[in-house]
């Protein structure tokens, strides 16, 4: 599954010719957090949108949560993440992939804990016009 999925990302990095920047979505993410769109397309009622995210060391996505599905490839670094509880739900070293399934009740932060540039390729599955990310407040963790 975790092949399929970095080489279904990696495919559609290669096919992409869409280059856009931009900041990524996120109550309040840290400084220099970024997105770049790398491609969009739409089926039916469902934007497809492929995204590189970079988080500098010591930073933060901030917390916020997905209207669908969005999978995650670890290009480089590592993704330390967090749940509404303030837990750490998984640790994702360079290489590997994670799954988020979206919706209200999967409030999440994602920080660079690392002293390397944490960049990820993430596969938004959104319903048309939906943002990247919906922003939320800190839910009462010590931490942003």
């Amino acid at each position: 599954m975790r092949i399929a999925l970095r080489t279904a990302i990696s495919g559609a990095v290669v096919a992409a010719t869409v280059l856009a920047g931009g900041t990524a979505h996120a109550t309040p993410p840290g400084p220099g957090v970024t997105g770049k769109l790398i491609y969009q397309t739409t089926v039916g009622d469902t934007d497809y949108v492929l995204r590189e995210v970079t988080v500098p060391p010591g930073q933060a996505t901030g917390w916020h949560y997905h209207d669908g599905p969005v999978y995650g490839y670890v290009k480089q670094g590592t993704l330390t993440h967090y749940h509404a509880d303030c837990a750490v739900d998984g640790v994702y070293p360079e290489g590997t992939s994670l799954r988020e399934p979206g919706g209200p009740s999967d409030v999440h932060l994602g920080r660079n804990l690392g002293d390397t540039t944490l960049v990820l390729e993430v596969l938004y599955v959104l319903p048309h016009g939906a943002p990247f990310s919906e922003d939320v407040p800190n839910p009462g963790c010590p931490f942003q």
